[in-house]
């Protein structure tokens, strides 16, 4: 059952967002359906070779995706932050990163874009 309910939300989310984000809760109302994702804690790629230890999450953010069958669809992201041990640094997934060498829509890229913008450095 698990794998049949990631497969349709395959169908409604960008795939990077279900490979990356587990769906935590979701609020359907007459005309809009809230979608509440939250950043699996799987290291970045970027960030294998430290040692990194889970730090919480960043604010959530909101992004307005496209409709599904007439509902608005809001995107309530809330992003993983790890300490890299190495540096006393923050470390977080760059999703430029994650997108580069794949084919992406441009509305795609510019939802990435767009939760790059709420990076906290």
């Amino acid at each position: 059952m698990q794998d049949s309910f990631i497969d349709l939300l395959k169908l409604l989310l960008p795939e990077i967002i279900v490979d990356y984000f587990e769906l935590t809760s979701y609020e359907k109302g007459d005309e809009i359906l809230h979608l509440y994702l939250r950043e699996i804690n799987s290291v970045p790629k970027e960030y294998r070779a430290s040692k990194l230890s889970s730090k919480g999450f960043f604010d959530e953010i909101t992004v307005q995706d496209f409709p599904i069958r007439g509902h608005q669809v809001y995107l309530h992201i809330t992003r993983r932050r790890w300490l890299n041990q190495d540096t006393g640094k923050v470390a977080f997934r760059d999703w430029s990163l994650v997108a580069d060498g794949t084919r992406v829509t441009q509305e795609f890229a510019s939802f990435l874009k767009e939760i790059n913008r709420f990076q906290t450095k």
